[in-house]
């Protein structure tokens, strides 16, 4: 599998691995298709993401696309961070194979789950934002839904983790 400079930079050097002390949100995404678990914390402070942290569990693309949404949504207020999307990520990032595109692409995911949180937990549900994709409650239906990966062998067994 083929992946740019820029996907092997994230992958072995991630940038905002961690948690955030004392977060304002916090969100989890897991796919039980392959086995991608992905953690965001944010700190807001007047409205901007102050800071973003992520432990990933997961394949090499699944670390690289949550190192680079940490990147991508830092400084953002909270309403352009939800309006990061897959597709800007992969662009940004030089491309991702398409196998990789539906289990390493839980990072928007992941961070729109902590924005929804923040704004949960400060009474303001009517901004909780769609998530792209319902990965909890997904069935495998085809050999394309499935996160298969030499650097995980069949899609099911540990990958590395970024923490």
């Amino acid at each position: 599998m083929n992946y740019s400079d820029t996907v092997m930079d994230h992958f072995m050097n991630p940038r905002n691995v961690g948690e955030v002390e004392r977060p304002d949100g916090i969100g989890q995404i897991g796919n039980v298709n392959c086995g991608d678990i992905m953690r965001m914390t944010i700190k807001v402070e007047g409205n901007r993401i102050a800071d973003v942290k992520f432990k990933t569990f997961g394949c090499g693309a699944a670390i690289a696309v949550s190192s680079m949404v940490t990147e991508m949504a830092n400084g953002k207020t909270l309403e352009e961070a939800v309006r990061i999307n897959r597709d800007e990520v992969a662009r940004a990032l030089g491309g991702l194979p398409e196998k990789k595109l539906h289990c390493s692409n839980l990072g928007t995911d992941a961070l729109k789950a902590a924005v929804n949180d923040y704004w949960r937990k400060n009474g303001h549900p009517e901004k909780v934002v769609p998530l792209e994709d319902e990965h909890l409650d997904q069935e495998a239906e085809s050999e394309h839904a499935r996160c298969y990966s030499p650097e995980r062998g069949d899609g099911q067994s540990a990958g590395r983790v970024a923490s």
